[in-house]
């Protein structure tokens, strides 16, 4: 099989398979068959600079057209893609980079200073560059070479995962596992073929790769922006009849807050990342944008489950049924007790011991198999290996399934809190806080206690124009109030701060140990 790209130039040349959206005004167009001579022609640039199949090919660089082309030409060479996070300081870059064996790293004028200090490999620019030592692609005269023939088994990319735990692992993904992910999320999605996919998300993360290889799979169009803008995304859909994205949360919001609607061409707005909140569900709803719920990971090519906008609304906090070919088992101990009270340990014990299904309705780790499952941590068997069990990869996140299948994500599981030796699901807690009026978002972690082990704590955002701290505003007094009636003592938060958003990483996952120090700061209790 060749790379998906070269298949789609033949079967549909002049269809419009790229438009880069630049602000008010916008970029270029190409059709299929102008992006495959592109794309040809800087894969023999990086034939010249030695980029054979097998070799492991780092890219540093935000979302751009530039990126696009690369991950094409990656494929065309029978080269591994390695994204690497333009986000990530120096000592992370270069752990991930040697982990990754890369053989070649092709970076922008924005990154190139780090680029260069974070390998001893090669480097090479797609701008022109400021180092003797920085290769510039586009000056490198292209060098012959035979397009690589791929079979489903071969891997195709290698990205890591977000690292909210601890080091990011090299995610090894096949070709097969990124064409079984496209495939099964046609079916839960749809696909025309007038569709055009926004991408605003980074490249470097799952999110935004499969926009650009599902659209090269299915002939249809991605409309590129550059550096995500509210206002300008959402003017960008209702200019070029937008019909699909991909957003977090918090991006879907300020869309929101920046116009009065969306486009109305809009079929689905694929939203993970993150949970979805209430208020942000009912927004959706009174405006008719058609949000669909996404549970997915690295480790699975993207969607696990999916809801569509009618069981979204309906059943709020699900993330839907599993998609086509994959399966969720919610296991827990052997003994038969629930996942959540197992001891702390991470995947390392889940492979041994949770390897009894529970039933509906029962919390559990969630499990999931199917060819969307990765190969394994590059490099690391040891991990590999405890990753997987009986029923699967351990995904470490805790849920459920209801009785009629659907999907529920509480939480991770080495999030859970032990507090006097009562074990605390973090979701529970926080999805008792946004229920209060006020509350627009919270994270609710653990805090290091020399009477209890750890305190039930808790970083709130209260809404927009909501004071905090006072007797007429939001207050802790009020939020225990609340609490109080809700949950269980040893659940309620001993330690409350406001923030006017939650820390983040660039995928959209809360990043904990920020959301910790910011509570370690605060002092409020």
């Amino acid at each position: 099989m060749q790379d998906w790209l070269a298949d789609r130039a033949r079967t549909s040349p002049e269809e419009t398979a790229l438009i880069e959206a630049d602000g008010a005004t916008d970029g270029g167009t190409w059709t299929y068959a102008e992006l495959d001579s592109a794309v040809g022609e800087t894969a023999g640039r990086l034939a010249a600079l030695g980029v054979r199949a097998g070799d492991h090919l780092g890219v540093l660089m935000e979302t751009r057209t530039a990126f696009v082309r690369l991950v094409h030409a990656a494929m065309r060479l029978g080269a591994v893609l390695v994204p690497l996070n333009a986000r990530l300081a120096r000592p992370e870059l270069a752990r991930q980079a040697e982990t990754a064996d890369l053989n070649l790293l092709v970076c922008e004028e924005m990154t190139e200073a780090d680029a260069a200090a974070i390998s001893d490999v090669p480097v090479a620019s797609v701008d022109s560059p400021d180092a003797d030592e920085v290769a510039a692609l586009r000056e490198r005269p292209p060098a012959d070479f035979d397009p690589a023939s791929w079979s489903r088994t071969d891997t195709q990319a290698m990205l890591f995962t977000s690292g909210t735990t601890g080091d990011p692992k090299a995610v090894e993904l096949s070709m097969g596992n990124f064409l079984a992910s496209a495939t099964s999320s046609a079916f839960r999605l749809g696909v025309t073929p007038d569709d055009k996919w926004l991408l605003c998300l980074s490249m470097y993360h799952m999110g935004g790769l499969s926009v650009v290889l599902r659209s090269a799979l299915y002939g249809t169009t991605v409309v590129l922006q550059e550096g995500f803008d509210a206002a300008d995304a959402a003017d960008a859909m209702a200019r070029h009849g937008v019909t699909g994205v991909s957003l977090v949360p918090t991006m879907l919001r300020r869309m929101l807050d920046a116009r009065e609607s969306l486009s109305n061409s809009l079929r689905f707005v694929l939203l993970g990342g993150a949970p979805t909140p209430d208020e942000l569900l009912s927004r959706c709803q009174r405006r008719g944008v058609p949000v669909h719920p996404t549970y997915g990971m690295t480790e699975t090519a993207s969607q696990i489950a999916t809801a569509r906008p009618r069981e979204a609304f309906a059943h709020r906090g699900t993330v839907g049924r599993p998609l086509l070919w994959t399966d969720v088992t919610v296991v827990g101990e052997e003994d038969g007790s629930d996942g959540a009270n197992a001891n702390d340990g991470g995947n390392e014990e889940s492979g041994e011991n949770e390897r009894t299904p529970l039933p509906a309705g029962e919390t559990g780790e969630l499990v999931v198999s199917g060819p969307t499952v990765m190969r394994g941590y590059y490099g690391d068997p040891a991990a590999t290996e405890a990753a997987f069990g009986e029923y699967g990869l351990h995904t470490g996140d805790v849920g459920y399934r209801d009785e009629e299948g659907r999907v529920w994500v509480l939480n991770r599981r080495e999030d859970r809190i032990v507090t006097g030796g009562e074990n605390v699901h973090p979701g529970e807690v926080v999805e008792v806080l946004r229920d209060h009026s006020e509350v627009r978002d919270a994270a609710v972690v653990g805090l290091a206690d020399d009477e209890w082990g750890e305190r039930v704590s808790a970083l709130v955002v209260p809404e927009d124009g909501v004071e905090t701290g006072t007797d007429s505003g939001l207050s802790t007094a009020a939020l225990d109030a609340h609490c109080r009636e809700r949950l269980a003592g040893y659940k309620r938060p001993r330690t409350v701060a406001f923030a006017d958003d939650l820390p983040r990483t660039a995928s959209g996952t809360v990043e904990r140990e920020a959301v910790r120090e910011r509570l370690r700061e605060s002092g409020d209790s």
